[in-house]
């Protein structure tokens, strides 16, 4: 007697279950299974996905671990807690959300190897955007009351790129927190500059929440007041690209260029390399959400490295 499939044994029909198979894997697997499934069943209809726990209700299943709340974490994650508990004493603040922090540490690719239901860290890092940028403004604002609104954007522009960013993230060991996929680990997604730029504006938006205001500020001031003193010293405030190139023409009789050699990230919020090169010989190399951004940091990247040791790059280098 052949044995009753197990698509049988649920009371469903062998396109239903194939269906919620499909869905009960990550978004990607789910695509792979669907595809090889659609072989054997070409007249598969195609429902809007379901979540996971509702998925497993119907095939009555129960999850892997409990689902975490915005209250906190569950005791099956004690690991990922312990990991905020740390960033917490590090930093000096004690969240009274801790939830908050996790979600600010959890990149996107995470989400596709957990069976919990939990946000990735983009509508904070959105939101520590915009913060960054009110106490950066009102900080400029009020410290340089001489300067001209393209001045103040040019100062406010080169304390907030992304390579900076990236140093303040560096500076308190964020990338050794955040919760990242193997995809995403492997490619060192835990020193990418664009990656640790998004955490910290991450971390920015859950204290924003978490603390309000005053906190938020004073904290991003520890890393704001003294980049200023660097920025202001090291004129990178000014028109990188054309400071570069006054200077190469001068010394080399060349002009630069600009190259665009990477591209990555989701289209809402892609991240861009470029490099500057006289010739062949790259001077400079920087990362930024936009690809005139990462032209001006490859341009400030090649001056500090002139301005520090000019007579390694000369014409006969070239």
């Amino acid at each position: 007697m052949r044995p009753v499939p197990k698509y049988q044994r649920t009371g469903r029909t062998r396109e239903e279950y194939a269906d919620i198979l499909a869905v009960m894997v990550n978004e990607e697997l789910g695509h792979k299974i669907r595809s090889r499934l659609a072989r054997f069943l070409p007249q598969m209809d195609q429902p809007a996905p379901a979540s996971s726990l509702s998925v497993r209700n119907q095939l009555h299943l129960t999850p892997a671990s409990p689902l975490p709340t915005r209250k906190g974490i569950s005791g099956k994650s004690l690991r990922n807690q312990e990991r905020v508990d740390s960033l917490q004493r590090d930093l000096d603040i004690q969240f009274g959300n801790p939830s908050l922090l996790r979600e600010a540490l959890t990149h996107r690719s995470y989400l596709n190897e957990i069976n919990q239901a939990w946000p990735s860290n983009e509508r904070l890092e959105f939101l520590g955007d915009t913060v960054l940028g009110l106490i950066t403004t009102d900080f400029l604002f009020g410290r340089f009351p001489g300067l001209s609104e393209g001045e103040l954007t040019n100062l406010r522009s080169a304390l907030v790129r992304t390579e900076t960013l990236a140093r303040f993230a560096q500076n308190i060991n964020l990338g050794q927190y955040l919760f990242l996929g193997r995809g995403e680990e492997m490619s060192q997604g835990r020193r990418r500059p664009a990656g640790m730029a998004c955490a910290f504006e991450a971390l920015l938006g859950a204290i924003y929440l978490d603390q309000g205001y005053p906190a938020v500020q004073d904290f991003a001031m520890r890393f704001i007041d003294p980049e200023l003193t660097q920025v202001i010293e090291g004129r990178l405030h000014k028109n990188a690209k054309s400071t570069l190139q006054e200077l190469v023409q001068a010394r080399m009789q060349q002009t630069p260029t600009y190259h665009l050699i990477d591209e990555n990230g989701p289209d809402h919020a892609k991240s861009f390399t470029a490099e500057v090169r006289v010739g062949t010989h790259v001077l400079g190399r920087g990362h930024d959400r936009s690809k005139r951004g990462a032209e001006q940091a490859a341009a400030e990247a090649a001056l500090e490295r002139l301005t520090s040791d000019l007579s390694t790059v000369s014409t006969s280098a070239l």
